[in-house]
């Protein structure tokens, strides 16, 4: 059971089926998806969402390999604005955010109510989260939150082959910076 989770302006509410009309319209904009892995079909399929959703994201979510939301802001919870989540293996965050929305520190938000649940609920030792040297914005939320690059890798994204970073940070280092 994945918990709704709540930050000052947000709520983080477990995916669900019910949830695919909202994201599908929202999505497909290449401002949300030239960053993210090239596993992202591009152009994106009119039942792209619904197909993800049933058949890879809810599935992983129910054997407890994925924990994963939308975001909406608590003055507004029906509408979507956003996704993040968390996943056990080399990457273990991923989000996007509804151009309309960026820029107002809601990302950082949410990824910092997530990495908490990560390491506080879950107890994992480790986040890893690549990303392209290029998302510049994505990169403030790494700085934000304390984490290093450890490693640098060319990545395929949606917009192609592009030089990445790894960024990490420890359960003990997270836990440290929440205690100031």
């Amino acid at each position: 059971m994945i918990p709704t989770l709540e930050t000052v302006r947000l709520i983080l509410r477990p995916i669900s089926l019910d949830d695919a009309p909202q994201v599908q319209a929202i999505f497909p904009q290449w401002e949300i998806v030239r960053y993210l892995t090239n596993q992202v079909p591009w152009p994106f399929p009119p039942d792209g969402v619904v197909t993800y959703y049933r058949d890879v994201a809810i599935p992983a979510m129910e054997r407890g390999d994925a924990w994963r939301w939308t975001l909406r802001l608590r003055t507004d919870p029906g509408s979507i604005i956003g996704s993040v989540d968390l996943t056990r293996g080399d990457t273990n965050r991923g989000f996007w955010l509804d151009p309309a929305f960026q820029r107002q520190g809601l990302m950082l938000e949410a990824s910092d109510r997530v990495t908490d649940f990560w390491f506080s609920d879950l107890e994992m030792p480790l986040l890893r989260v690549p990303k392209a040297v290029d998302n510049t914005g994505s990169r403030r939320i790494s700085e934000k939150q304390g984490m290093r690059v450890v490693a640098l890798e060319e990545r395929d994204y949606v917009s192609g082959r592009l030089p990445s970073e790894i960024w990490e940070i420890t359960r003990e280092e997270w836990l440290a910076r929440r205690r100031r």
